[in-house]
């Protein structure tokens, strides 16, 4: 099963469900400030892709974040503020099989679907 994880009015979410769509691939969509995301999944991608690609340091949650937290950032306050914060990952987060792929760019997704 393939899910598509961010948010709904998200510019980068839209391009990823349009294409999906226009290439005929079935797919959830779980919206994870709306939804909730467990520790256990998060961490999952966290293991697979690392904790600093997941972090989106240019959002707008990043940046209302104290200085004392963006200046000490490790693996566990990352996990810690993503979780409390859903925002701060960065989206899409597209789940195909056990594997995952962040953000959206079309040459990706086609040889994700091959």
């Amino acid at each position: 099963m393939t899910t598509l994880y961010g948010i709904p009015n998200c510019d980068t979410v839209k391009k990823a469900q349009r294409w999906l769509d226009a290439n005929n691939i079935n797919f959830s969509f779980h919206d994870f400030r709306k939804d909730g995301l467990t520790e256990t999944q998060l961490r999952e991608w966290v293991s697979a892709l690392g904790w600093e690609t997941l972090l989106n340091k240019r959002s707008t949650s990043w940046r209302q974040l104290d200085d004392d937290i963006k200046n000490s950032i490790d693996e566990a306050a990352a996990v810690r503020e993503m979780l409390a914060t859903p925002t701060l990952i960065k989206r899409p987060v597209l789940s195909l099989e056990g594997r995952y792929q962040v953000g959206f760019k079309e040459s990706d997704y086609s040889a994700l679907f091959k």
